[in-house]
Protein backbone atom coordinates (compact mmCIF):
# COMPACT_ATOMS: atom_id res chain seq x y z
CA UNK A 1 0.00 0.00 0.00
CA UNK A 2 2.90 2.33 0.90
CA UNK A 3 4.50 1.48 -3.05
CA UNK A 4 1.17 2.73 -4.14
CA UNK A 5 0.59 5.73 -2.31
CA UNK A 6 4.47 6.88 -2.87
CA UNK A 7 3.48 6.17 -6.81
CA UNK A 8 0.63 9.01 -6.44
CA UNK A 9 2.66 11.35 -4.81
CA UNK A 10 5.08 10.76 -6.87
CA UNK A 11 2.71 10.91 -9.83
CA UNK A 12 1.30 14.36 -7.91
CA UNK A 13 4.33 15.97 -7.75
CA UNK A 14 5.73 16.02 -11.61
CA UNK A 15 2.09 17.56 -12.50
CA UNK A 16 4.14 21.57 -12.67
CA UNK A 17 3.85 23.07 -15.72
CA UNK A 18 1.33 23.24 -18.00
CA UNK A 19 2.38 20.74 -20.42
CA UNK A 20 1.16 18.19 -18.30
CA UNK A 21 -2.11 18.80 -18.23
CA UNK A 22 -4.59 18.73 -21.59
CA UNK A 23 -7.90 20.15 -19.39
CA UNK A 24 -8.89 23.33 -17.95
CA UNK A 25 -12.10 23.54 -15.48
CA UNK A 26 -13.65 27.30 -15.65
CA UNK A 27 -16.17 27.67 -13.03
CA UNK A 28 -19.31 29.31 -14.46
CA UNK A 29 -19.13 32.32 -12.09
CA UNK A 30 -16.06 33.98 -10.51
CA UNK A 31 -15.29 34.77 -6.72
CA UNK A 32 -15.83 38.42 -7.66
CA UNK A 33 -19.14 38.22 -9.70
CA UNK A 34 -22.85 38.40 -8.57
CA UNK A 35 -24.22 36.42 -11.45
CA UNK A 36 -22.79 33.55 -14.14
CA UNK A 37 -20.63 34.48 -16.68
CA UNK A 38 -20.92 38.11 -16.27
CA UNK A 39 -19.33 40.43 -18.99
CA UNK A 40 -18.96 37.20 -20.82
CA UNK A 41 -15.96 36.47 -19.04
CA UNK A 42 -15.85 32.75 -18.34
CA UNK A 43 -16.98 32.66 -22.29
CA UNK A 44 -14.17 34.27 -23.03
CA UNK A 45 -11.96 32.58 -20.60
CA UNK A 46 -12.66 29.23 -22.38
CA UNK A 47 -12.15 30.01 -25.93
CA UNK A 48 -8.77 32.22 -25.22
CA UNK A 49 -7.87 28.98 -23.27
CA UNK A 50 -8.91 26.59 -26.11
CA UNK A 51 -6.86 28.88 -28.28
CA UNK A 52 -3.72 28.23 -26.42
CA UNK A 53 -4.39 24.41 -26.95
CA UNK A 54 -6.27 23.31 -24.08
CA UNK A 55 -9.64 21.18 -23.59
CA UNK A 56 -11.96 23.76 -21.32
CA UNK A 57 -15.14 22.99 -19.94
CA UNK A 58 -17.34 25.69 -17.98
CA UNK A 59 -19.67 25.66 -15.33
CA UNK A 60 -21.75 22.04 -15.38
CA UNK A 61 -20.58 21.06 -18.98
CA UNK A 62 -20.33 17.04 -19.10
CA UNK A 63 -16.81 15.79 -18.35
CA UNK A 64 -14.89 13.59 -20.00
CA UNK A 65 -14.84 10.07 -17.76
CA UNK A 66 -10.53 10.91 -16.81
CA UNK A 67 -11.71 14.14 -15.54
CA UNK A 68 -15.19 13.11 -13.79
CA UNK A 69 -13.69 10.28 -12.14
CA UNK A 70 -10.22 12.61 -10.36
CA UNK A 71 -10.37 15.90 -11.11
CA UNK A 72 -6.64 16.24 -10.36
CA UNK A 73 -6.41 15.81 -14.04
CA UNK A 74 -7.76 18.98 -14.73
CA UNK A 75 -6.36 22.50 -13.97
CA UNK A 76 -8.90 25.10 -12.48
CA UNK A 77 -9.20 28.86 -13.84
CA UNK A 78 -9.57 31.58 -11.70
CA UNK A 79 -9.74 35.57 -12.21
CA UNK A 80 -8.68 38.04 -9.36
CA UNK A 81 -9.82 41.72 -9.57
CA UNK A 82 -8.15 43.92 -7.42
CA UNK A 83 -10.16 47.12 -7.43
CA UNK A 84 -9.03 50.30 -8.25
CA UNK A 85 -10.25 53.54 -9.09
CA UNK A 86 -10.71 54.49 -12.84
CA UNK A 87 -9.48 50.94 -13.42
CA UNK A 88 -9.84 47.48 -14.32
CA UNK A 89 -7.72 44.85 -13.29
CA UNK A 90 -7.88 41.09 -13.81
CA UNK A 91 -5.06 38.52 -13.18
CA UNK A 92 -5.02 34.89 -14.62
CA UNK A 93 -4.46 31.90 -11.96
CA UNK A 94 -4.30 28.41 -12.85
CA UNK A 95 -4.31 25.86 -9.94
CA UNK A 96 -4.11 21.94 -9.82
CA UNK A 97 -6.44 19.95 -7.75
CA UNK A 98 -4.50 21.15 -4.40
CA UNK A 99 -4.73 24.66 -5.20
CA UNK A 100 -0.79 25.21 -6.22
CA UNK A 101 -0.88 27.95 -8.77
CA UNK A 102 1.17 26.25 -11.90
CA UNK A 103 0.63 29.42 -13.78
CA UNK A 104 -0.39 33.03 -12.86
CA UNK A 105 -0.58 35.76 -15.46
CA UNK A 106 0.72 39.04 -15.67
CA UNK A 107 -2.10 41.75 -13.99
CA UNK A 108 -3.71 43.06 -17.42
CA UNK A 109 -5.09 46.48 -17.19
CA UNK A 110 -7.95 48.53 -18.68
CA UNK A 111 -9.11 52.29 -18.29
CA UNK A 112 -11.98 52.31 -20.32
CA UNK A 113 -15.35 53.53 -18.69
CA UNK A 114 -18.04 50.86 -20.05
CA UNK A 115 -17.61 47.37 -17.66
CA UNK A 116 -17.92 45.37 -20.08
CA UNK A 117 -15.36 46.68 -22.41
CA UNK A 118 -13.49 47.10 -19.56
CA UNK A 119 -13.54 43.84 -18.35
CA UNK A 120 -12.80 42.20 -21.73
CA UNK A 121 -10.04 44.12 -22.48
CA UNK A 122 -8.53 43.25 -18.78
CA UNK A 123 -8.93 40.02 -19.42
CA UNK A 124 -7.25 39.44 -23.09
CA UNK A 125 -4.56 41.72 -21.79
CA UNK A 126 -4.04 39.58 -18.98
CA UNK A 127 -3.75 36.72 -21.12
CA UNK A 128 -1.03 38.27 -23.57
CA UNK A 129 1.53 36.60 -20.96
CA UNK A 130 -0.21 33.52 -21.49
CA UNK A 131 0.80 33.25 -25.05
CA UNK A 132 4.34 33.78 -24.12
CA UNK A 133 4.48 30.52 -22.29
CA UNK A 134 5.38 27.41 -24.47
CA UNK A 135 3.02 24.65 -24.25
CA UNK A 136 2.69 21.22 -25.52
CA UNK A 137 0.14 18.59 -23.63
CA UNK A 138 2.55 15.86 -21.93
CA UNK A 139 0.86 12.44 -21.23
CA UNK A 140 3.88 11.54 -18.81
CA UNK A 141 1.35 11.75 -15.71
CA UNK A 142 -1.18 9.21 -16.87
CA UNK A 143 1.90 7.38 -17.73
CA UNK A 144 3.00 7.26 -14.33
CA UNK A 145 -0.66 6.40 -13.44
CA UNK A 146 -0.52 3.54 -15.10
CA UNK A 147 2.44 2.20 -13.08
CA UNK A 148 0.25 2.26 -10.10
CA UNK A 149 -2.40 -0.08 -12.01
CA UNK A 150 0.79 -2.22 -13.07
CA UNK A 151 1.71 -2.48 -9.14
CA UNK A 152 1.65 -6.19 -7.99
CA UNK A 153 -1.09 -7.30 -6.39
CA UNK A 154 -0.78 -9.13 -3.02
CA UNK A 155 -1.73 -12.22 -3.38
CA UNK A 156 -5.54 -13.50 -1.68
CA UNK A 157 -6.00 -16.42 0.89
CA UNK A 158 -7.72 -18.49 -2.33
CA UNK A 159 -4.63 -18.09 -5.01
CA UNK A 160 -5.86 -18.64 -8.69
CA UNK A 161 -4.36 -19.01 -11.85
CA UNK A 162 -2.58 -16.69 -13.67
CA UNK A 163 -4.51 -13.66 -15.59
CA UNK A 164 -5.60 -14.42 -19.17
CA UNK A 165 -3.71 -12.38 -21.74
CA UNK A 166 -7.26 -11.35 -24.06
CA UNK A 167 -8.31 -8.30 -23.38
CA UNK A 168 -12.50 -9.67 -23.99
CA UNK A 169 -14.14 -10.58 -20.49
CA UNK A 170 -17.40 -12.37 -20.68
CA UNK A 171 -19.62 -14.67 -18.53
CA UNK A 172 -20.04 -14.59 -14.52
CA UNK A 173 -16.99 -13.05 -12.43
CA UNK A 174 -16.56 -12.93 -8.73
CA UNK A 175 -14.54 -10.10 -6.65
CA UNK A 176 -12.20 -11.52 -4.27
CA UNK A 177 -10.95 -9.03 -1.62
CA UNK A 178 -7.17 -7.84 -1.25
CA UNK A 179 -5.69 -5.57 0.85
CA UNK A 180 -5.47 -2.92 -2.01
CA UNK A 181 -8.74 -3.84 -4.21
CA UNK A 182 -9.91 -7.08 -5.78
CA UNK A 183 -9.00 -9.30 -7.66
CA UNK A 184 -11.58 -10.82 -10.43
CA UNK A 185 -12.24 -14.09 -11.49
CA UNK A 186 -14.19 -16.37 -14.18
CA UNK A 187 -15.84 -19.41 -13.01
CA UNK A 188 -12.83 -21.38 -14.37
CA UNK A 189 -11.37 -20.11 -11.84
CA UNK A 190 -9.04 -17.82 -13.62
CA UNK A 191 -8.02 -14.34 -13.01
CA UNK A 192 -9.29 -11.88 -15.54
CA UNK A 193 -8.77 -8.35 -13.48
CA UNK A 194 -7.09 -6.80 -10.98
CA UNK A 195 -8.84 -3.52 -9.32
CA UNK A 196 -7.29 -1.35 -6.96
CA UNK A 197 -9.06 0.87 -5.08
CA UNK A 198 -8.84 4.68 -5.91
CA UNK A 199 -10.04 8.06 -3.29
CA UNK A 200 -13.93 8.14 -5.98
CA UNK A 201 -16.68 5.42 -4.87
CA UNK A 202 -17.08 2.78 -7.25
CA UNK A 203 -13.99 3.32 -9.40
CA UNK A 204 -10.80 1.16 -9.54
CA UNK A 205 -7.92 1.46 -11.82
CA UNK A 206 -7.80 -1.79 -13.76
CA UNK A 207 -5.37 -4.24 -15.26
CA UNK A 208 -5.91 -6.85 -17.18
CA UNK A 209 -3.54 -8.93 -19.49
CA UNK A 210 -3.53 -6.76 -22.24
CA UNK A 211 -4.79 -3.69 -21.46
CA UNK A 212 -4.92 -0.85 -18.55
CA UNK A 213 -7.98 0.83 -18.01
CA UNK A 214 -10.64 1.98 -15.40
CA UNK A 215 -13.71 -0.25 -13.86
CA UNK A 216 -16.60 2.01 -12.66
CA UNK A 217 -20.42 1.94 -11.98
CA UNK A 218 -23.06 3.46 -13.83
CA UNK A 219 -26.55 3.07 -13.34
CA UNK A 220 -26.22 0.18 -11.22
CA UNK A 221 -23.87 -1.89 -14.03
CA UNK A 222 -20.29 -2.11 -13.75
CA UNK A 223 -18.61 -1.25 -16.99
CA UNK A 224 -14.81 -1.95 -18.12
CA UNK A 225 -13.22 1.14 -20.26
CA UNK A 226 -9.53 1.19 -21.83
CA UNK A 227 -8.06 2.17 -25.05
CA UNK A 228 -7.68 0.26 -27.76
CA UNK A 229 -5.63 1.27 -31.40
CA UNK A 230 -6.73 4.94 -30.03
CA UNK A 231 -10.38 3.33 -29.43
CA UNK A 232 -12.42 3.85 -26.26
CA UNK A 233 -13.45 0.51 -25.54
CA UNK A 234 -16.36 0.31 -23.19
CA UNK A 235 -17.22 -3.50 -22.04
CA UNK A 236 -20.24 -4.29 -19.65
CA UNK A 237 -19.41 -6.93 -16.75
CA UNK A 238 -21.31 -8.76 -14.28
CA UNK A 239 -18.99 -8.65 -11.22
CA UNK A 240 -20.46 -10.26 -7.80
CA UNK A 241 -18.22 -8.54 -5.04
Amino acid sequence: MFFIFSLFAAAGYSQNTLNNYKYVLVPARFGFSNEDDKYGLNTTTKQLLQQKGFTVFVGNEELPLTVASNKCNALTAELVQRKALFATNLTLLLKDCQGNIIFKSKEGKSREKEFETAFDLALRDAFLSLKDVPYKYDSTIFTQTKQVAAAPAIPSSNPVPAMSSGTEITGGLYAQTIPNGYQVIDTTPKKVLTLLKTSVQDYFIAESGAANGIVFKKNGEWYFEYYKDNRLVSQKLEIKF
